[in-house]
């Protein structure tokens, strides 16, 4: 797409610093009070770098000097940098959830961009939910903005093995519940599986969404596969930098690349990754921003055609992002699949996906798969419906034991995680490897915010008998680093009266992967006497944000954004007086 290139006049920033007034005055003068010279600022871009570092959040513990290399890149270029924090949403320490906080980052990351003289954006993220957060707001802002990703941690060791976050977490917690490792073994883990800065290693929700990212169009080509320890990052946050000046120039914003097409990119890309189910919540809050209505239906039609190619666990069995990456990358694996994605989708660096992919190899066609020896044929996701899940619940079939993607089984509810926590491993629960798990008041508003529970633990009696996988259901979410035979996302949530409300200990659940089916055999005369009987729980919170969150969340198959954030025109940029 071609921009006629902007006159300093027509900058946006142009308002505060241009103006012949006395608030134009003031803005002067404190950007002076700051150090800068009137030569800095002057008719140039101003370039928000919107950081999202913190001491709590692991994963962007190198953010502070890639802001530095972002600038270095932006003064290069000629434009005019400010850093400006915004809220991190650190996966491992946030509670009850960062997915509980996803709108609240995509909000001050709208409203920074819009009060302030900025004329572009750099967006700093990566882990989990930060990477939507951040584009959700910038789309809406609708001002030239380019994502720089964070990038994976190295991979973890012991005993010379790989280890995976996450992943190896929940599998060597199992082997320490089940008597298989020790104490010590298990310190041992804790220290070697967190080597270095960056998001988890695995394919998890932060790889996920950061390949996402990419495929949209938001960040330069190839970006998304750089570990965060090598010196690539560097100079990928230094090339970042220089180019969100020329898109200022070229005026080249989210609204001119983001499309139906370019969302079908996304989608098409996680598939082929076997990526995180959190993908599918995100993509749809993330293109109602765009004004693109995405349902779940058009998730499992692309994943029905898409191979996944992508050989790195948690749905692979050996390696990790750091292999990815020295495989050839996200471009390797695009370029493998070109014939089923748009190739003419507009990406930030000014030219199309297609030009992008142009000349990128694999070097190891054993973690990048070709398509005539793919990890799965299909059915990186699937999504189920039935009398359980009217609106939809979500599987990642490649991560679960093929035994289980056809069965039916007798309930074991738990009311909710305090419920499960206290009885899961009782030697007295009425459970065997053939029984469907089910966690209710895991949802958006149950949760309160959606947890990342739906992995639920495996009864340590069964553990000792050597099962690792079972059937369950809830409507949490996982992360993307989990693994296992998991219905998840169901929607309606039970805790406003969603059919997961009404199942009771001994129902029969049949769950049909191949059919897209998730069936509660009870008659719907028991299910009417249940909801007749059914109270809706009390809310959670009575002030601040959670009660802002209560009263205008979405649920799952909606996106989880706030429902006042894809309607009502768009918001006009701020009067100066």
């Amino acid at each position: 797409m071609a921009h006629q290139r902007k006159r300093p006049e027509e900058l946006r920033s142009h308002r505060w610093f241009g103006a012949k007034d006395l608030r134009a005055f003031g803005h002067r003068s404190r950007a002076l009070q700051t150090g800068f010279a009137r030569e800095d600022f002057a008719g140039k871009p101003v370039i928000a770098i919107v950081n999202t570092w913190s001491d709590i959040n692991p994963c962007h513990a190198h953010f502070r000097s890639r802001a530095e290399e972002v600038k270095r890149g932006i003064w290069q270029a000629g434009g005019f940098p400010l850093e400006m924090p915004a809220v991190t949403l650190a996966e491992p320490f946030m509670k009850p959830t960062t997915m509980m906080y996803r709108n609240m980052l995509a909000m001050e990351t709208e409203e920074l961009l819009r009060s302030y003289p900025v004329d572009g954006a750099v967006l700093m993220g990566g882990c989990d939910k930060t990477t939507p957060a951040l584009l959700m707001g910038a789309t809406s802002m609708n001002l030239p903005a380019i994502f720089m990703p964070a990038g994976p941690m190295l991979r973890g060791n012991w005993h010379g093995e790989p280890l995976g976050s996450g992943t190896d977490t929940w599998k060597y917690w199992a082997e320490l519940r089940a008597g298989n490792i020790t104490e010590d073994e298990w310190r041992e883990v804790e220290e070697g599986i967190a080597r270095s800065p960056g998001h988890c290693m695995t394919m998890g929700t932060a790889s996920t969404m950061t390949s996402a990212a990419e495929a949209l169009g938001f960040t330069l080509p190839g970006a998304a596969s750089i570990p965060a320890a090598d010196s690539s990052h560097s100079r990928m946050a230094s090339h970042t930098g220089r180019r969100s000046v020329e898109m200022v120039w070229e005026d080249l914003k989210p609204g001119d690349f983001l499309c139906t097409q370019s969302f079908d990119n996304a989608i098409v890309t996680t598939q082929a990754l076997s990526g995180s189910t959190n993908a599918v919540i995100h993509l749809i809050a993330m293109a109602g921003r765009a004004g693109i209505s995405l349902t779940l239906d058009r998730f499992d039609e692309l994943a029905r055609g898409t191979p996944v190619l992508a050989n790195v666990r948690p749905a692979g069995q050996k390696y990790l992002m750091e292999d990815f990456y020295y495989a050839g990358g996200l471009r390797a694996l695009l370029a493998g699949i070109r014939d089923l994605l748009n190739l003419e989708c507009l990406t930030v660096n000014g030219r199309t996906l297609g030009e992008n992919l142009d000349g990128a190899k694999v070097y190891n066609a054993d973690v990048i798969r070709p398509r005539d020896n793919p990890l799965a044929a299909s059915g990186g996701l699937a999504v189920l419906r039935g009398n359980l899940a009217p609106d939809g619940a979500v599987i990642k079939p490649t991560a679960a034991e093929p035994r289980l993607l056809k069965h039916t089984g007798r309930a074991v509810v738990f009311s909710n995680y305090n419920d499960m926590a206290a009885r899961i491993d009782d030697d007295r629960l009425d459970i065997d490897e053939n029984c469907v798990i089910v966690l209710q008041s895991a949802g958006p508003l149950g949760g309160p915010g959606m947890p990342e529970w739906g992995q639920l633990p495996i009864p340590k009696k069964l553990l000792a008998r050597g099962v690792r996988d079972m059937v369950r259901i809830s409507d949490a979410r996982m992360s993307g680093t989990s693994y296992g035979a998991c219905v998840l996302h169901v929607a309606p949530e039970s805790h406003i009266g969603g059919p997961l409300a009404l199942v009771r200990d001994g129902d029969l659940i049949e769950l049909d992967v191949a059919a897209r089916k998730l069936e509660l055999k009870v008659g719907a005369a028991e299910l009417a006497r249940r909801r007749a009987a059914w109270r809706q729980p009390a809310p959670h919170y009575s002030r601040g944000f959670g009660a802002l969150y209560e009263k205008h969340i979405t649920q799952a198959n909606e996106g989880c954004d706030f429902d006042f954030l894809h309607a009502g025109a768009a918001t006009p940029d701020p009067e100066i007086h």
